[in-house]
């Protein structure tokens, strides 16, 4: 068996530490908080488990903190701390520079807005332009209790997406 350097890390960390870096990688305190509580994990599964099905429910309130922290797809951002360079890496396969595709994305983005008040959320690392607006257009179609549930179940993947790049760095 591999040693695992980046989860003994993590094990390992003084409180503050563990929660500094969780909370980059999930982008609600409470989520944090509980992942950081319940160490030391036993392995990477173990972790990033934990990561996809903690805090239970997420509420409301706590998804509209979290999307604060991510930009729109398309548009990634500017900056140098560690969740700018997540969200560009995250957000490499989406190629904006195709003028029509541009469009198709901020005209999405838009109404996406304009339907449901937030910024539209996605895993983006591993998909297409394309992909990201084949998703766009059939999430328009929800309504916002199901909009919710994919946005909760985006930000659980994208955390356990995060965490396992932070095991590795």
């Amino acid at each position: 068996m591999v040693f695992d350097a980046g989860l003994r890390r993590f094990n390992e960390a003084s409180q503050s530490e563990a929660t500094k870096w969780a909370r980059i990688c999930l982008d609600i305190p409470r989520w944090a908080d509980e992942l950081v509580s319940a160490r030391p994990y036993p392995d990477r599964s173990s972790l990033l488990t934990a990561a996809r099905t903690g805090a239970g429910p997420l509420s409301a309130e706590e998804i509209e903190l979290a999307l604060a922290r991510h930009p729109r797809i398309g548009e990634p951002p500017g900056g140098d701390n560690a969740e700018a360079h997540l969200a560009r890496s995250e957000q490499s396969n989406v190629d904006s520079s195709d003028a029509a595709a541009k469009k198709r994305l901020t005209d999405g983005n838009r109404a996406y807005e304009d339907k449901f008040g937030r910024v539209f959320l996605i895993r983006a690392a591993g998909r297409s332009t394309s992909d990201v607006l084949t998703a766009l257009d059939r999430r328009l179609a929800n309504d916002e209790h199901s909009e919710l549930a994919v946005v909760a179940e985006e930000l659980r993947d994208i955390a356990a997406l995060r965490l396992a790049g932070m095991l590795d760095a």
